[in-house]
């Protein structure tokens, strides 16, 4: 695909400022990892609807065909490991990808006894998956100057989760790199948003049990509220999308005064461990 066709889709990955109307998505070509269901699927779903062509990518290749299928022209079911899915996406898009939302994720549960396995699977499937991706991305983006990387981090990153140590672990360390791609490469075009919600209705909720009954259930939103947190964030050109608005209070306290939070928090486990 010639440069000029590179020039116009890749509007879809600038913006500067507050702009109430956002980046101009059609034409893009867009990647969402994890997509059979949940915030993956409501996210290929927005950026379809706003007139990008997506690849629906999920390790269940029924759940990506019928996404979509459901999607309809405007998407393209790619499944199998999010790790090794950019060249292959490619390929799908006619040669190049503009956004890139890494949102597949493990919600590994656990204390630091969990089995090596899970807190590896964790490590590769929350952070490395991202890295490998960026590795796959950034020769092209730096080269034509725009690219917009989404990690999909959760409200974890920021805070933690109780009885969730691999999950908490890692997403803290999908933050720490979209930080640094920010800081690294805004300068040279590269928008980088990490979505950072609390509770979202989708599988994962429902497998977090009883700590996610007591710390996210409460005020869980729907996928679709996340698609709408990042729209919203891409047109403001904010790195930190906030579903819940109230995590950013939950955030400075915790920079602000670090044992006071952690006692906090400590209760919280407490609360758990009686229930």
């Amino acid at each position: 695909m010639g440069r000029d066709q590179d020039s116009q889709d890749s509007r879809a990955t600038r913006s500067s400022g507050d702009d109430p109307d956002g980046p101009d998505f059609r034409g893009a070509r867009v990647v969402v990892t994890g997509a059979g269901g949940g915030i993956g699927a409501a996210l290929a779903r927005r950026f379809a609807a706003e007139g990008a062509t997506v690849v629906v990518n999920d390790l269940d290749p029924g759940k990506a065909a019928a996404v979509a299928e459901e999607i309809g022209p405007r998407a393209v079911a790619l499944p199998g490991d999010a790790s090794a899915v950019v060249d292959r996406a490619r390929e799908a898009l006619g040669g190049a990808v503009d956004v890139y939302c890494a949102n597949a994720g493990l919600g590994s549960g656990g204390d630091a006894f969990a089995d090596e396995a899970v807190w590896d699977a964790a490590w590769q499937t929350n952070v490395m998956a991202h890295v490998r991706a960026a590795r796959a991305l950034l020769p092209h983006w730096l080269e034509r100057g725009s690219g917009r990387f989404v990690s999909t981090v959760s409200a974890a990153g920021l805070l933690t989760m109780i009885g969730a140590a691999p999950y908490s672990v890692t997403k803290h360390g999908a933050l720490a790199f979209a930080e640094w791609l920010s800081l690294t490469y805004r300068h040279r075009g590269i928008q980088v948003h990490a979505i950072c919600p609390q509770g979202v209705r989708t599988d994962m909720l429902t497998a977090a049990g009883s700590a996610g009954e007591l710390v996210l259930a409460p005020t869980a939103i729907e996928p679709e509220a996340v698609a709408d947190a990042l729209f919203d964030g891409m047109a403001r050109n904010r790195f930190l999308i906030l579903p819940h608005p109230e995590v950013a209070g939950y955030y400075t306290a915790r920079a602000a005064d670090p044992d006071r939070w952690l006692s906090g928090m400590n209760h919280l486990q407490q609360k758990w461990e009686t229930e």
